[in-house]
């Protein structure tokens, strides 16, 4: 997605259009679509701010309920991220396995069950006596 334009670029052609130009004329000069300068005037003569509008940012809905959220997985630790979606919903919380995935990866929690497996030691297979070893030294 390209970048908005910039405030300086949007306050010069407001004062293009507020000094008579039309607003085709601002955006021929200023080489930005017409259109972009009949919404910028817009957002202009309502809010007086000729600065983008905020992009992007949407808030989860769980957000809202973060400490109940919080509360059920302090609880039940162990969940899946299916258990733990299916008893937020017994709790009237509506949520997906994705939702909460994203969710516990803003809040820094993670499902692993186990801690970090162990290097394993010698198996014992592959191991020859001695009798059969042709490189073994006897005694």
């Amino acid at each position: 997605m390209p970048k908005s334009y910039s405030a300086d670029l949007r306050e010069r052609v407001i004062e293009a259009v507020e000094m008579g130009a039309s607003r085709h004329e601002a955006a021929d000069r200023f080489e930005i679509s017409v259109s972009s300068a009949v919404k910028w005037l817009q957002r202009w003569r309502e809010s007086g701010s000729a600065a983008p509008k905020p992009r992007g940012g949407s808030v989860s809905p769980l957000e809202e309920c973060a400490e109940r959220v919080l509360a059920v997985i302090a609880e039940h630790p162990d969940l899946t991220l299916e258990e733990t979606a299916a008893k937020l919903g017994r709790r009237r919380i509506q949520t997906s396995k994705s939702a909460l995935s994203r969710f516990f990866h803003r809040h820094g929690i993670t499902l692993k069950k186990k801690p970090a497996g162990r290097r394993a030691g010698a198996s014992g297979r592959g191991l020859r006596s001695p009798a059969l070893d042709p490189g073994a030294r006897h005694a």
